[in-house]
């Protein structure tokens, strides 16, 4: 059967494209191809800049099947155009752009040219001054919400908040501890407050991240790399958290994070991904008396309705999610976001494409 024919776009827009996995993004211009049914056309304002793209570029998500592709998956900005089938977004509307399914069609993933070389993309990807998107990818920006904003709502605010929202059972009763507090940490945090348990301890190296959760409400914060972190945590719980949300991205912090569960009771749910091929190890018999451990997918979130409700609790809490923003970078500077990001000494970059 022959392949229908790729109608190619002759404006290009400026890119940053993975071709190996070394460490190192190339800024390029690109061009997209006619929109196929259920793709969203979207001039991207923000982008944001997450450890899951910082691991694919080092390598560490296993083998790369689809260099050389774009990268990306939180981003705000305004629909374009949009291919047949689409009845979820109009032209002009102001959009949020994440990885999680939300309504609409799951579309084919977008095609992008640099010159004759063909570019992959997923659903969505957002490290670019424009990009198609699967129309389950688009999600309406809540009124009152800033652009530059909204980019937490495509990853970070759905993941972290949604973790403790949607796949925990939290009481008033408990004490509640999140480790990690990069973004989706951050998140968790707010998703934390939102429900007003007893007690919410924080966990981080850095003294600023700690101070920062503090500000928005959360009761201790403690340095996981101290010698008496776990001491400290069951002094001030009687005898561990009830909850632990473990958002650091490694292997010996989820370990860590089971540990200073209660026995027989306490549960761990993390969302981060430790590189590809590390194995956590755990006691069995703490799992046999009572302890739980699960993964988090993305919060378990629906985007579509749980944006509202998460901007809703933001807004009832007064908290500014523009401190969790804190730096900004030209897509010329994707490389320097990653490796800061990857130093810790920012919680959220923030690819700003009109700088």
């Amino acid at each position: 059967m022959a392949q229908p024919k790729v109608i190619r776009n002759s404006q290009t827009f400026q890119a940053a494209i993975l071709r190996a996995a070394n460490g190192i993004l190339e800024i390029g211009h690109v061009s997209s191809t006619q929109l196929q049914a259920g793709q969203v056309e979207v001039h991207l304002y923000f982008s944001g800049v997450c450890r899951s793209q910082l691991m694919e570029v080092n390598g560490q998500r296993g083998k790369d099947r689809f260099s050389p592709h774009l990268l990306g998956h939180e981003g705000s900005g305004i629909v374009t155009n949009f291919g047949p089938g689409v009845s979820k977004v109009s032209k002009g509307q102001k959009v949020i752009c994440g990885w999680v399914p939300g309504r609409g069609i799951n579309a084919a993933p977008a095609i992008f040219f640099s010159g004759s070389e063909r570019i992959n993309a997923g659903q969505v990807t957002t490290f670019s001054k424009r990009t198609v998107v699967s129309e389950n990818r688009v999600y309406a920006k809540p009124i009152g919400l800033p652009l530059d904003q909204s980019v937490l709502f495509g990853c970070a605010l759905l993941t972290g908040a949604g973790m403790v929202l949607n796949e925990s059972a939290m009481k008033a009763s408990d004490s509640v501890m999140v480790l990690g507090l990069g973004g989706v940490g951050m998140a968790a945090v707010i998703g934390a407050l939102s429900l007003h348990p007893s007690q919410i301890i924080v966990a981080d190296p850095s003294e600023e991240k700690r101070r920062l959760a503090l500000d928005f409400g959360a009761s201790t914060a403690l340095d996981p790399t101290d010698g008496r972190f776990l001491d400290e945590v069951r002094d001030l719980t009687g005898g561990g958290v009830d909850i632990c949300y473990e958002a650091a991205g490694q292997v010996a912090t989820i370990e860590l994070g089971f540990e200073a569960t209660k026995p027989k009771s306490g549960t761990l749910v993390f969302a981060s991904h430790p590189p590809s091929g590390e194995r956590i190890s755990i006691d069995p018999h703490a799992l046999i008396s009572g302890r739980s451990i699960r993964g988090s997918w993305g919060g378990g979130s629906k985007p579509d309705q749980d944006i509202p409700r998460i901007w809703d609790a933001v807004q009832e809490m007064n908290i500014d999610l523009g401190r969790l923003i804190s730096n900004r970078y030209a897509l010329e500077d994707v490389n320097l976001a990653l490796r800061d990001l990857e130093s810790g000494s920012v919680m959220r970059p923030l690819l700003d494409m009109s700088l």
